[in-house]
């Protein structure tokens, strides 16, 4: 991560008030089609704040706790594996922890997004445990699938 990152991401927690430091080592990058209308979903429906931004190349680098995704709408250098074809993102899903996930899972529904998997509580094997999660999937504004979860604990698997 970068050194502006890093402060950045130490500004943020003085600011917002968290109490960790952000130091994530992976950051997904997602090429957009619009960035207002993104940074309009991110910001507002999904309660990400904009870290920092640089307008004249169209990306912006948001927040939502320790979970970190840069937005990018291509103003000429663009790294792509092949054409953008909507839904972009095909074949994978954002996981991303929040404390409440029937606050979003409600923001998300009075926004009118797309929701690929209604809010559900869903318990995974886990060797000899099961992890649970209360979580939904929605759409972002160019189809990136993003699931929502809050961790329910763990229970004995009684198989």
């Amino acid at each position: 991560m970068t050194r502006e990152v890093q402060k950045s991401a130490r500004t943020l927690d003085t600011r917002r008030g968290y109490s960790e430091r952000v130091n994530p080592s992976v950051v997904p990058e997602l090429i957009v089609s619009d960035i207002a209308t993104t940074l309009g979903f991110y910001r507002d429906v999904l309660g990400f704040s904009v870290l920092y931004e640089r307008p004249e190349e169209r990306f912006a680098y948001l927040a939502r706790g320790t979970a970190h995704i840069m937005v990018e709408q291509p103003t000429g250098r663009a790294f792509l594996a092949a054409d953008l074809v909507r839904p972009f993102g095909r074949g994978m899903n954002l996981q991303i922890e929040v404390a409440d996930v029937d606050a979003v899972y409600a923001s998300a529904v009075k926004s009118g997004a797309t929701l690929e998997l209604a809010i559900e509580e869903k318990w995974y094997r886990r060797d000899e445990v099961f992890s649970g999660s209360r979580q939904f999937v929605v759409q972002d504004p160019d189809g990136y699938l993003l699931r929502f979860f809050t961790e329910l604990g763990e229970r004995p698997n009684r198989d």
